[in-house]
C-alpha cells in the first residue's frame, strides 16, 4: 500500500533517453554488473517514463526445486531491476523494505522480462513495484514492491566501497556525484 502523502515520480532531465540501456551503478554488482563474474549480468532498457525494463535467461545455476529458479535469484532480479529505476527519476538509493510475490513456478530455461518503475516519493524514500513475465507473455509469474532510501553514497559507503573489486572506479564516481559535479 502507498503512503498518502506519496508524491508521484518525475522522470529525470538526466535520465537516459526511452529505449537505450540503463548504465550498472557499480561494474561489481551481483545484479547489473558487467564484471561480477557469477553475476545476473542484468540490463534494463529505459522507459517514457519512470520505468524500465529487463530481461534475463533463467540459466540452470539459478535452479532451486527441481527445474525452476530459486526464490533467491528471482528476488535479486527484482530488487536489481526496480533498483535500476533510480537512474530515471535521478536518484541514489539503497533497498530497505522489499516484498515479493511468488504467482507461477519459473521454469529454468526460460526467458524473464521484467517491467519495473519508481511509482513515487516521500522525503527520502523511493516507493517501486516491478512485475515478472515469462517472456512476451501477459500473465505474471510474480510481483515485487519495495522501498528504497535515498543516500549520499561517499557518507553510505565509506567503510565498504574499497573492499569491492571496483574500489578505484566506485570511489571516484560517488566522489564526483556528492560533489554535484557527475550526473546519477
Amino acid at each position: 500500500m502507498l503512503p498518502d502523502e506519496l508524491v508521484p515520480a518525475e522522470r529525470s532531465a538526466k535520465a537516459p533517453a526511452a529505449g537505450e540501456v540503463v548504465r550498472a551503478h557499480n561494474p561489481m554488482c551481483f545484479g547489473c554488473g558487467d564484471r561480477s563474474e557469477a553475476g545476473l549480468h542484468m540490463k534494463a532498457i529505459a522507459g517514457e517514463g519512470t520505468d524500465v525494463t529487463a530481461r534475463m535467461q533463467v540459466e540452470p545455476r539459478f535452479e532451486g526445486g527441481p527445474g525452476v529458479i530459486h526464490g533467491g535469484i528471482l528476488s535479486t532480479a527484482f530488487d536489481e531491476v526496480m533498483g535500476l529505476t533510480h537512474w530515471m527519476v535521478g536518484a541514489i538509493a539503497v533497498t530497505a523494505h522489499l516484498e515479493i510475490d511468488f504467482a507461477k513456478p519459473i521454469p529454468v530455461g526460460s526467458e524473464l522480462r521484467l517491467e519495473a518503475e519508481t511509482v513515487g516519493t516521500v522525503r527520502r524514500k523511493l516507493y517501486s513495484r516491478a512485475v515478472a513475465y515469462l517472456g512476451d507473455d501477459t500473465e505474471p509469474v510474480g510481483a515485487a514492491h519495495a522501498i528504497f532510501v535515498q543516500i549520499k553514497p561517499l557518507e553510505h559507503f565509506k567503510d565498504s566501497f574499497e573492499a569491492s573489486g571496483a574500489a578505484e572506479f566506485y570511489g571516484e564516481r560517488i566522489a564526483r556525484h556528492d560533489r554535484g559535479s557527475s550526473s546519477v
